[in-house]
C-alpha cells in the first residue's frame, strides 16, 4: 500500500526498491512520533534509561525514529545502525547504554561476536532492557540473549507499511499476545477472505491486518503485512507472527519483493531457471540465488555472474550470494524460493492456507 514515487509529496517513506512510498506530513509525523513513544513506554523505556538504537534508517525499519521518540521518553538516546558491531559495543560503553533496540539476530550475533571477538562479558554492559523489533525471532534465541545480557526482553511489532512500532509483547513468554499501543490499530484476516475478523476469534492460521487512523492518507484504509500468525480457538489477543506470506519475504529484517526479483532476472538474458534460499545456520538470516543458464557459455562466465550480482544490488540493500549450476538446461521452469527457516509459507495465499491446514 503506498503511492507512486512520481507524484507523493513530502517526505516520504520509501520501500527499499524505491517502488512505493507512503507520505509523512507534518501531522502523520507527530502522530508517527507519539505511537513510538507510547509503545517505548509500554515496552518498559523509563525517564533514565540510556538507549542505542542498532537498527536501520531506510527502508524497511525506522531506527531514526524509534531513537528521537526515545530520547523524548529516557535521559539520552542514539541511532547508531546494524552495521559495525564494535562501533556498537563502543557506542554502548561511551553512552553507557542500558537499553539496546535491535533485531533478534542483529542481537544474536552482537553477543556471539562479545564472546568470540571481543572477549567481553555480556554482563558488563549492564543492560537494563533489550528490545528486539523487525523479524521473526524464535524463543531459543529470545531465552539465549535473555539469559546471556541479564536482561529483560520484549517485543516491539512495527508496522510493515509505516515502520512505525504499533504494538507490543513480553518476548520471554510464549504464550504473550501483542499488546496494541492503541484500540484498533492491529487486526487479522483469512488468508484467503478479505475481511478482517472480529474477536474472540476461530483458531486458524490469520494474516496481520494493520490499520492507520493516525496517518491522513491511509486513514480507515485496512492493509494486509505478509505476517502470519496461529491463532487458538476463542482468543481475544492476537499472538506475533511466525511465518510470512505473499510477494514479499522477510530477510535480515528487509522485505524482498519477489516480482521485483522475478522482473529483475528476466531482463538478464541466458537465464533458464533460478532458485532463491533462505536459511539461518548460525545468528543471521543468509540468502543465495542458484541461477541455471541455457548455454555452456555463461556457466563460467564472470562478467554474467558479476551483472546478476549487480542487479540484486540494484533490487535490494539485502547481501544475496550468487551461485551459478554447472549443468545446463535449455528449456525454462518456474522459479522456486526455498525458505530452510520454515518461515515463508508461500506466495499465493489460498494455495498455502491449504497446504497449511492439511499438512499441520
Amino acid at each position: 500500500m503506498g503511492l507512486s514515487p512520481a507524484t507523493a509529496r513530502g517526505l516520504l517513506l520509501t520501500s527499499p526498491d524505491g517502488e512505493t512510498v507512503v507520505p509523512l506530513g507534518d501531522t502523520d509525523l507527530t502522530e508517527a512520533l507519539g505511537l513510538t513513544r507510547e509503545a517505548l513506554t509500554a515496552a518498559g523505556v523509563t525517564g533514565g534509561d540510556r538507549v542505542v538504537v542498532a537498527l536501520n534508517n531506510d527502508g524497511d525499519l525506522g531506527g531514526a525514529l524509534i531513537a528521537q521518540a526515545a530520547a523524548d521518553v529516557a535521559e539520552a538516546a542514539v541511532a547508531t545502525g546494524p552495521r559495525g558491531r564494535m562501533r556498537l559495543l563502543r557506542t554502548l560503553q561511551a553512552l553507557r547504554g542500558n537499553v539496546l533496540v535491535a533485531t533478534p539476530t542483529g542481537a544474536a550475533d552482537f553477543l556471539a561476536r562479545l564472546h568470540l571477538e571481543f572477549l567481553v562479558d555480556p554482563l558488563d554492559l549492564g543492560l537494563r532492557l533489550l528490545v528486539l523489533t523487525g523479524e521473526i525471532a524464535d524463543q531459543r534465541t529470545v531465552r539465549h540473549v535473555a539469559a546471556e545480557f541479564d536482561t529483560r526482553v520484549v517485543e516491539l511489532y512495527a508496522d510493515p507499511v509505516t515502520g512505525v512500532p504499533v504494538a507490543h509483547r513480553d518476548a520471554e513468554d510464549p504464550a504473550a499476545v501483542l499488546r496494541p499501543v492503541r484500540p484498533g490499530l492491529l487486526h487479522c484476516a483469512p488468508l484467503d477472505e478479505d475481511r478482517v475478523l472480529p474477536a474472540p476469534y476461530s483458531s486458524g492460521t490469520r494474516e496481520l491486518v494493520v490499520t492507520h487512523e493516525w496517518h491522513n492518507l491511509l486513514a480507515g484504509i485496512a492493509v494486509r503485512t505478509g505476517q502470519v500468525a496461529h491463532i487458538t480457538d476463542g482468543a481475544t489477543g492476537i499472538p506475533t507472527p511466525r511465518h510470512t506470506i505473499g510477494d514479499h519475504i522477510l530477510i535480515r529484517g528487509r522485505w524482498v519483493p519477489l516480482t521485483g526479483l522475478e522482473h529483475t532476472l528476466r531482463g538478464i538474458d541466458g537465464i533458464s531457471r533460478w532458485q532463491l534460499e533462505i536459511d539461518r545456520r548460525g545468528t543471521l538470516d543468509t540468502s543465495a540465488l542458484r541461477v541455471t543458464f541455457n548455454r555452456p557459455s555463461l556457466v563460467n562466465n564472470g562478467m554474467w555472474k558479476g551483472r546478476i550480482a549487480q542487479a540484486l544490488t540494484a533490487l535490494t540493500p539485502v547481501h544475496i550470494d550468487v551461485t551459478v549450476e554447472e549443468t545446463v538446461e535449455e528449456t525454462s521452469a518456474p522459479p522456486t524460493i526455498t525458505d530452510h527457516r520454515g518461515q515463508h509459507l508461500g506466495r499465493d495465499r489460498k494455495t498455502s492456507v491449504r497446504v497449511h491446514t492439511t499438512g499441520g
